[in-house]
C-alpha cells in the first residue's frame, strides 16, 4: 500500500494541530531557542517497524531544519535497545514533535508487530491474514498500511469495495419476507458487476446456501476449526471462503488449516499494543 505526501500531510498536520504545537507552553517557558540536541529513537522490545515516514514527517512539519535520518526502513526486524532513527536541531521543536511522531510510530510498529506474529503462525497453509474496518476513525489508511508492512493483507478499505452482507443486513430483510438467498440475487442484480458479494454465515447450512445463491465469497463467523473444516470441504471448490469471529493466536494455526483461503482479524488494528519505542536525548549547547 502507498500512502502520498498529501495524505500524509492531512494526517501529521491534523495530529499536530490537535495538540496545539504552535503553543507549547511547557517547552516555550523552559527550552532556550539556541539549545540543540540529537536525539535517537529507540525501541525497547523486539518487533517489526512501520511509520518511519511518519514520524519524520511529523518532526519536519514542526521545524523544516530538522534533520531526521533513518537507520533502518518500514518491515525491519528490530531488537530492543536499536538506533532505528536519529533526529538533530532545535530541541525545542524535537521537543515540541516528539510525542506526536512517538504516537505515529508506536501504534503503527505495534500493529505490524501483531500482524507479523498471525502471519508466522499460518506458515505452510494455504491461508492469508487480513484486516477489518475495525480501525481508528480516520486513520485507516495508516492502519491498514501498517497491516501490509506486517505481512498481512487488506480488506475492504471502505463500503465501496465490495458487496458484504451481515447479519444485520439479513435480519432487516428477514422482515420483508427476504431469505439468504434472495438477498444475495438482490445485490447481484443491483451492485455494480465490476463488485464481488460476500455474505457472512454461521452455520454449514447457511455457507451451502450462500453459494448455492451465487456468492462470490463466505465467511465463516465464529465457526469452530471442525465446522469451518466440513464447510470448507462442501463449498471451497465454489467460492472463496473467509473466517472470522474469535480468532486468536492460539488458535489461527488450526484455523488456517480448516482450509479456508483467509483469516480477517479485527484485533491487528482495534485493540492492539503499542510498540514501545522512545526519543533519547543527547544535548548540545550551539
Amino acid at each position: 500500500m502507498y500512502i502520498t505526501q498529501r495524505e500524509l500531510d492531512v494526517f501529521v498536520d491534523r495530529a499536530l494541530d490537535e495538540d496545539a504545537i504552535g503553543a507549547d507552553v511547557t517547552t516555550s517557558a523552559l527550552i532556550p531557542p539556541h539549545l540543540e540536541a540529537r536525539a535517537s529513537l529507540v525501541p525497547h522490545e523486539p518487533g517489526i517497524l512501520a511509520g518511519l515516514d511518519v514520524a519524520a514527517a511529523a518532526f519536519r512539519r514542526v521545524d523544516p531544519k530538522l534533520v531526521f535520518i533513518k537507520k533502518l526502513l518500514d518491515g525491519d526486524r528490530v531488537e530492543g535497545g536499536e538506533v532505528v532513527a536519529t533526529i538533530s536541531g532545535s530541541m525545542a521543536s524535537i521537543l515540541s514533535a516528539e510525542r506526536t511522531a512517538l504516537n505515529f510510530l508506536q501504534r503503527m510498529s505495534g500493529i505490524a508487530t501483531l500482524t507479523d506474529l498471525y502471519v508466522q503462525a499460518v506458515e505452510g497453509t494455504t491461508a492469508s491474514i487480513t484486516d477489518t474496518r475495525k480501525t481508528v476513525p480516520g486513520l485507516r489508511l495508516l492502519d491498514k498500511y501498517s497491516v501490509s508492512i506486517g505481512g498481512g493483507r487488506n480488506h475492504r478499505m471502505n463500503l465501496t469495495d465490495g458487496v458484504l452482507i451481515k447479519d444485520n443486513h439479513l435480519a432487516a430483510l428477514a422482515g420483508e419476507g427476504v431469505s439468504l438467498g434472495q438477498a444475495i440475487k438482490r445485490a447481484r442484480a443491483r451492485a455494480p458487476h465490476t463488485v464481488k458479494i460476500e455474505v457472512e454465515v454461521e452455520t454449514i447450512e447457511a455457507a451451502f446456501a450462500a453459494v448455492s445463491a451465487g456468492a462470490d465469497i463466505v465467511m465463516l463467523d465464529n465457526m469452530s476449526p471442525e465446522e469451518m473444516r466440513k464447510a470448507v470441504d462442501q463449498i471451497a471448490a465454489d467460492c472463496v471462503v473467509e473466517a472470522s469471529g474469535g480468532i486468536t493466536l492460539e488458535n489461527v494455526a488450526e484455523v488456517a488449516r480448516s482450509g479456508v483461503d483467509i483469516i480477517s482479524i479485527g484485533a491487528l488494528t482495534h485493540s492492539v499494543r503499542a510498540l514501545d519505542i522512545s526519543l533519547d536525548y543527547e544535548t548540545k549547547h550551539a
